[in-house]
């Protein structure tokens, strides 16, 4: 008897202290939030969310905006099936006769490339010329509108990709020099056959190298290039920072005006401003 009743008391003091004991906090995990603007143009509005893989070129396109940069400039560069772009500080009070597209802020934004960011329909990526190290523009972006793609035009897409690659790989390591330097003249002479097989050299000579990481399109972005579309040639090698969140079809709407020759449309399309959606 005695026992039992030692086995019953233990038992109660067992339940009441796990009863009087405190709960662990099951904490929520906290939603990440972004930040996003509202760009209304002479065609639209387009509601646009920005990266926070991109801290760099998020803070600078929102601090452009805070100050109204982007205000009545022009998208100076429009070809349909590919990219609408803009930002050229040189377009806010541009004649038809003006050559538009070398105009920015006197400082470039380092590249921040993320492998889960690319080029599918709707992006907002950051424009940059030739500079060995891919730093962004300051001011100029394009957003992507794209086409849809199959498996081999994807495979293409790819094989571009890896000899943009290759000329950077050998850029960075300074040899190859001499088929370089014949591929950019070839380039300034608008020789584009000799252009081409200039760069297949270099490619050769880059799969042959033990060191040399082509780039593969993954197995889910090749699903939406394959869906909803994009422009895969430019991943890994251009900074996407943003997407349309609403208002595609006014990106569509854009991109179809008619252009001349410069891929300038025949009549303005403008941002008509910028706004930081609080």
């Amino acid at each position: 008897m005695k026992s039992f009743i030692n086995c019953s008391l233990i038992i109660c003091l067992l339940a009441l202290f796990g009863c009087n004991q405190p709960s662990e906090k099951t904490e929520m995990p906290v939603e990440e939030t972004f930040q996003k603007v509202e760009m209304i143009t002479t065609l639209g509005t387009m509601e646009i969310q920005l990266s926070n893989e991109t801290p760099l070129h998020r803070d600078n396109f929102i601090h452009l905006a805070k100050h109204h940069a982007y205000d009545s400039l022009l998208f100076h560069r429009v070809i349909q099936n590919f990219m609408i772009q803009g930002g050229d500080p040189d377009s806010r009070k541009a004649t038809l006769a003006d050559t538009l597209g070398d105009g920015d802020a006197p400082y470039l934004v380092k590249a921040e490339f993320n492998k889960a960011l690319f080029h599918k329909k709707g992006v907002l990526a950051a424009a940059r010329d030739d500079n060995p190290a891919r730093s962004s523009s300051s001011m100029q972006f394009y957003i992507v509108q794209g086409k849809v793609f199959n498996d081999s035009t994807l495979d293409l897409a790819q094989n571009r990709i890896h000899k943009t690659f290759a000329v950077d790989y050998f850029k960075e390591l300074g040899t190859r020099s001499t088929l370089i330097d014949s591929m950019d003249s070839a380039m300034d002479q608008r020789n584009f056959e000799r252009y081409n097989l200039i760069k297949d050299s270099i490619y050769g000579f880059a799969t042959a190298d033990a060191n040399f990481k082509p780039y593969m399109i993954p197995e889910d972005h090749r699903e939406v290039y394959k869906t909803l579309g994009g422009t895969p040639h430019l991943d890994q090698t251009y900074t996407v920072f943003g997407e349309v969140t609403k208002g595609l079809e006014v990106l569509d709407a854009i991109a179809a005006v008619e252009t001349d020759d410069m891929n300038r449309p025949l009549k303005d399309a403008r941002i008509i401003s910028l706004k930081i959606i609080e």
